[in-house]
């Protein structure tokens, strides 16, 4: 199984950014999906969720109405649409599975079954 982030640059505040995670080697749609962050001298966080049929996701509070999780599961991948973006979104930002959960669930838990390697967001004030 893998999972490929993309998406991640430099970015001045205020600004938008898309990352994308596309997975191969798993049945996608059997999955939920989440995105992670973790800023220099912090633990990793959680940001999103998504679960695999895509009808539900989860924020954490810092970012909602910011961001945004969807999925493409004809494609296998997932997104994070980031806006009005601010310096403490700087961090590195992975992509994670969870085989059959809800997005709340992964939001209360990192334990998944697969990261990817990560992607960096660098938020300039």
């Amino acid at each position: 199984v893998q999972l490929q982030a993309s998406g991640g640059g430099l970015v001045q505040a205020g600004g938008s950014l898309r990352l994308s995670c596309r997975a191969s080697g798993l049945t996608f749609s059997n999955y939920g999906m989440g995105w992670f962050r973790q800023a220099p001298g912090k633990e990793r966080e959680f940001v999103a969720a998504i679960a695999g049929g895509g009808g539900s996701t989860y924020y954490a509070d810092s970012v909602k109405g910011r961001f945004t999780i969807s999925r493409d599961n004809a494609r296998n991948t997932v997104y994070l649409q980031m806006n009005s973006l601010r310096p403490e979104d700087t961090a590195v930002y992975y992509c994670a599975a969870r085989f059959f959960t809800t997005a709340q669930a992964m939001g209360v838990s990192a334990t998944m079954d697969y990261w990817g390697k990560g992607t960096l967001v660098t938020v300039s004030s």
